[in-house]
Formats: structure tokens, C-alpha cells, sequence
């Protein structure tokens, strides 16, 4: 979730949000992100730093809110959750998205061009800024 953690630091708040980022399937551990992923990052100026890992059990209790892709993640996520607490954390993220229309889901670019990839940081962008814009409303944070 660069985007998110590009988001958060342009308005000073890396040190009160926390951001991660996990995959639900352990096919891309310790990989660093699809090269049109890194090539639309630098294009936008997005710091990438991450190594892929895989979402475990443990994080329920590490994060207040867990955003999924789409909905399979989210079914991958909530076979996963220790009990319905952990479950009512999952939301996908594009819900959070003025502008999605209940079209709720990112698509995988992975098959795609580096004009897919480049939608795809476009839908992110927009739900990471109705994300922001709803945690800063939740919790004062100004």
C-alpha cells in the first residue's frame, strides 16, 4: 500500500497511521513488487520498499482495519480470522472510494499492460483518499 503510506506521509501523519501491506497467498514472499508496478510508482513519485509477505493471523490483532482488493482476498481473509472481531475488520478497499459506484473491486493488472497498471494506481488513489479522509474524520486527526 504505498499509495496509502505516500498519502499519509504528505499530510504528516506516517508517525500515526501505520501501514502494511500482505498478500493472501505466499507466492510472491520476499519478491519485490512487478516491475510495472515499480515503473508506475517512480512515474508518480511513490516510494516502493517493500518486500512481498503473506497476511497471517497475528496482524488481526496488529491493525484496526484490513483492506482487501477484492473479494476473493476477502474470502481468503475471513477463512483466516480468529473470530468475528477480526472479520468485521476486513473491508474492501475501494469502499472507501466517493467514486466507485459499487464497482468495490481492484482488478489484477498482473496480465495486463502498463496501462492497466496505471488504472489500477488511479483506483487505488481514489480509495486511498476516502480512506484517509475517513480516518482523519474518525479520529480527529487533524
Amino acid at each position: 500500500m504505498a499509495v496509502m503510506a505516500s498519502q499519509v506521509d504528505a499530510v504528516g501523519l506516517a508517525g500515526t497511521i501505520e501501514v502494511d501491506s500482505a498478500g493472501t497467498g505466499s507466492w510472491h514472499l520476499g519478491d519485490v513488487p512487478d516491475r510495472r508496478t515499480r515503473a508506475e510508482a517512480k512515474r508518480r513519485g511513490i516510494p516502493l520498499e517493500h518486500f512481498g509477505r503473506q497476511f497471517s493471523r497475528t496482524d488481526f490483532a496488529r491493525f484496526h482495519l484490513v483492506l482487501a482488493m477484492d473479494r476473493t482476498n476477502v474470502a481468503d481473509l475471513h477463512a483466516i480470522a480468529p473470530d468475528d472481531a477480526a472479520r468485521d475488520k476486513i473491508r474492501l478497499l475501494r469502499s472507501f472510494d466517493p467514486s466507485a459506484n459499487g464497482d468495490l473491486e481492484v482488478p489484477d493488472p498482473y496480465y495486463g499492460g502498463s496501462e492497466d497498471f496505471a488504472a489500477v494506481f488511479d483506483l487505488v488513489d481514489s480509495a486511498c483518499r476516502g480512506l484517509l479522509a475517513d480516518l482523519r474524520r474518525e479520529h480527529s486527526l487533524l
